[in-house]
Parts: structure tokens; C-alpha cells; sequence
């Protein structure tokens, strides 16, 4: 079965992204974690701010982005969403293809280190009926390097793609990247996040 993507036919500088990150929570607690997007142009300024909730450890974060993307007003501006990682509020995992399948907005998962999924794996075991996130994880299939030009210090980040092309994937991340070796729509969307929900911004992703 042909996997569905977006094709880019031109990826302009000031294409508009839509980062996502989450805010600090109780690890291992019941509760709520704040999910943010953070809309930008390319890498250069900011357009807009979404948010929404999603339980700690639960299983509602997919569905969370997209009620939160589908009720925006900027969708139809917006043409890619990147996140970071995909897993938010402790173990709660997003499943990449489906939130391209229901918005029709290509997904890239960004980390500034490896995931080590085998420790993912054994953590979510640990949790009631982990079987659902376990697939996701498997699913999203083993993170590629994406190598920034020399001269960016430690100049790798890893990423997983739905919805697009590995090459596409690479020529955004590259065009978003343009404070730190993480794409700065993600990077907005942690201060934001951090920020919001401690009374001040602090950390990097």
C-alpha cells in the first residue's frame, strides 16, 4: 500500500510551521499537561499561539492536536506541524500518521538526541495496558540524523516524518533551524509552554 504524503513542490524560507511542545508537569502524577503550537514563518518570527490540555501518561494527545489544528484559524496558512519528540506529558504517545491522516498537515518529530526507543519501550511497559503506544512507537519507525553545515557545533538533530519525505523533511528542518540546532517554532513553543505555566520561561528543549 502507497504510503499518502504531502509533496512540496517549492519549500519557501517563510514557510509557515506550526512547533509544539509541552509545559512542565508532575512526572508520574495524575493530572493535566499543557500542550502549546507555536505558529511561525519559516524560522524568523511569530504568528500566532495555540493550546490545549492532554492527561499525564494518558492517551489523548493525538487526539488533542488535532481538535487543536482542525479548530484553528491559521490551518489553512499552516503546512507542517513539528513537534518535539512524540511523546508529551510523561508517556502520553502521539501517532504521527494519524494526526496527517485527519488534518492533512505533515508531522516531523525533532530531538536534539536520539531516542533511545528500547528504554521507551520498557518505560511504557510499566504503564497500564501500554499496548496502543507501544504500536505508535513502532510504528513511527527508527529516527533518521539530520546533519545541520559545519560550523553548528554539535550539529545533529534526529527526526521522524509523516506525511512528507524524508528530503522535504530535511530541507525544513534546515530552514527552521535558525537560533539553535532546534527548530525554533519548537523551541518557541517551550518557552511559551515553560513559561506560561511556572511564571517564567527556563531550560532548553
Amino acid at each position: 500500500m502507497h504510503e499518502r504524503r504531502v509533496r512540496f513542490w517549492e519549500i519557501k524560507e517563510e514557510i509557515r510551521i506550526l512547533g509544539v511542545d509541552d509545559g512542565p508537569f508532575r512526572f508520574g502524577q495524575p493530572g493535566k499537561a499543557m500542550l502549546v503550537g507555536a505558529i511561525l514563518r519559516g524560522g524568523l518570527w511569530l504568528e500566532g499561539v495555540l493550546t490545549t490540555q492532554i492527561a499525564v501518561d494518558g492517551d489523548d494527545a493525538t487526539d488533542q492536536l488535532v481538535r487543536m489544528i482542525s479548530r484553528s484559524r491559521h490551518k489553512g496558512q499552516v503546512r507542517v506541524a513539528m513537534t518535539n519528540g512524540l511523546t508529551f506529558g510523561g508517556f502520553n504517545v502521539i501517532d504521527g500518521q494519524a494526526i496527517f491522516d485527519e488534518t492533512g498537515l505533515p508531522l516531523i518529530s525533532v530531538t536534539r538526541s536520539k531516542p533511545d526507543i528500547d528504554a521507551i519501550r520498557e518505560a511504557l511497559k510499566r504503564l497500564p495496558d501500554p499496548r496502543e503506544k507501544l504500536s505508535r512507537i513502532g510504528r513511527a519507525g527508527e529516527p533518521k540524523e539530520h546533519r545541520y553545515a559545519q560550523g553548528r557545533g554539535r550539529s545533529r538533530v534526529y527526526f521522524q516524518a509523516f506525511g512528507i519525505s524524508d528530503e522535504d523533511a530535511h530541507a525544513i528542518i534546515d530552514i527552521a533551524a535558525t537560533r539553535s540546532l532546534i527548530p525554533e517554532p519548537i523551541r518557541v513553543a517551550h518557552i511559551i509552554a515553560s513559561g506560561v505555566v511556572k511564571g517564567e520561561s527556563y531550560g532548553r528543549v
